[in-house]
């Protein structure tokens, strides 16, 4: 699956890949493993991981499918991706460089396709119809989106926010004026309801996360905010002032985030 010309979120994540794999958090245990059960992923079947990143959803779930494919926009995420399930020893993915606009495409049939913290950059209902020729009529798709670390909800995220303002000022759009779903605020859910998948299950992960001044640093240059272009020649001064700030609160340097990782699971009613 090749992108034939920029997707409207193509350069969202452009140079961010060395950070994302490194630093953007993976999945609880519990969330793979519910999956796994609803969809009876026994070693049979394809996974499509539709924006996949570096692969953070593609190759724990690879082990139980046949073949996997993970698609994304930007070649150096799928990079890191193939470089992470080489490591992983982890063989039947192939990363495709390309868009959710391309689809259907000539993937073929899916058991399951997921989405992590990644389908409100797409055009929803343009993906939902085209999923529903790619689906097995006894699979389904998967939407799974977590807190983000810069919408601070802790004393210390505050303070890092606090720090991002002192430095860039108001923070931009991070969106290209022609990402589609700008104009409409609808849940999910009420999507889904107009979509073929209109069964629909909800499930949501309470955990916490514990980061270190480095792992928070790393985790905002991963972000579609381009936070090292437009800190330019600050960048060392802003990653002294979070650490010297973190470090101001607690001093051994962990720092725990709550978490609520909510997961919509979509099938076709039967």
């Amino acid at each position: 699956m090749t992108n034939s010309g920029d997707s409207p979120n193509q350069h969202l994540f452009a140079g961010t890949a060395w950070y994302y794999a490194r630093y953007r958090p993976g999945y609880p245990q519990a969330f793979f493993d519910d999956l796994i059960q609803r969809f009876n992923l026994n070693g049979t079947g394809r996974l499509l991981d539709l924006g996949c990143g570096s692969g953070q959803l593609t190759i724990p779930l690879a082990r139980h499918v046949t073949e996997a494919i993970g698609v994304d926009p930007e070649p150096g995420m799928l990079t890191e991706a193939s470089n992470k399930a080489q490591t992983a020893q982890v063989t039947n993915v192939t990363w495709a460089q390309g868009s959710s606009t391309d689809l259907p495409g000539r993937l073929g049939q899916f058991r399951l396709v997921t989405m992590g913290r990644s389908f409100h950059w797409m055009d929803r209902e343009q993906v939902l119809t085209a999923l529903a020729s790619m689906v097995d009529d006894d699979g389904g798709i998967v939407i799974a989106n977590d807190g983000c670390l810069v919408r601070p909800t802790t004393t210390w995220q505050h303070a890092v926010e606090d720090i991002q303002h002192r430095f860039l000022g108001p923070i931009p759009k991070i969106a290209p004026k022609n990402v589609i779903d700008t104009h409409t605020h609808e849940p999910h859910e009420m999507l889904l309801a107009r979509s073929a998948f209109r069964k629909l299950d909800r499930v949501v992960h309470k955990f916490e996360r514990t980061w270190t001044p480095e792992q928070i640093i790393g985790y905002l240059y991963s972000t579609s905010l381009p936070l090292r272009r437009l800190l330019g020649d600050q960048q060392t001064a802003f990653e002294q002032a979070v650490t010297d700030t973190l470090h101001s609160l607690d001093q051994e340097g962990r720092f725990v985030e709550p978490v609520s990782l909510e997961v919509l699971i979509a099938r076709k009613e039967s």
